[in-house]
């Protein structure tokens, strides 16, 4: 395919979108079963019930663009789900394990943030008004996440994580 217009880098988009949460949608059960914190491993739920709603919202816009709603492997997605995945096969402290999930997460969520704001410009440009919509409102969401993630760390995981740990040992390079 060539990107010779914006409305093809924006069906690209959504298609590529598409595939990174169709990705979630597997990796988040995954996270919340190796969270240790309860409240880390709630908001991994509930962000899946969000991420099945991203989906849905944008099976909605291929509809309206007459598209088939169908992914492009998303190979940012796939590597960050498979470095959180890397994270969770360590052997460590549980406090520093449900931090290194929350810095696993909150890259998913930039990434997302990035792919959905970029969207919600395209949808505007080409006068995609409900999609533009839509895509606010998951913008919304996704930044919603990020922000509950901060406030997790903040609220005592991060701290947990420094008395679980004391010494640095040496990285491999």
């Amino acid at each position: 395919m060539s990107l010779d217009s914006l409305d093809k880098l924006f069906l690209e988009e959504l298609k590529d979108i598409y595939n990174a949460e169709k990705q979630l949608v597997r990796a988040l059960p995954r996270m919340a079963k190796a969270a240790e914190s309860p409240e880390l491993e709630q908001a991994f739920t509930k962000h899946l019930k969000e991420t099945e709603g991203h989906v849905q919202r944008l099976e909605q816009i291929f509809k309206q663009l007459g598209q088939t709603a169908r992914g492009k492997k998303c190979k940012g997605m796939e590597g960050l789900v498979e470095e959180g995945k890397e994270k969770m096969e360590e052997d460590g402290e549980a406090p520093v394990m449900d931090a290194a999930l929350i810095a696993s997460a909150q890259k998913v969520e930039h990434y997302e943030i990035a792919a959905y704001g970029c969207l919600r410009t395209y949808a505007e440009l080409l006068g995609y008004d409900e999609a533009g919509q839509l895509l606010q409102q998951t913008l919304k969401e996704e930044e919603a996440a990020d922000k509950k993630l901060t406030e997790l760390g903040e609220s005592g995981i991060n701290e947990a994580a420094v008395a679980a740990g004391s010494g640095m040992e040496e990285e491999e390079e």
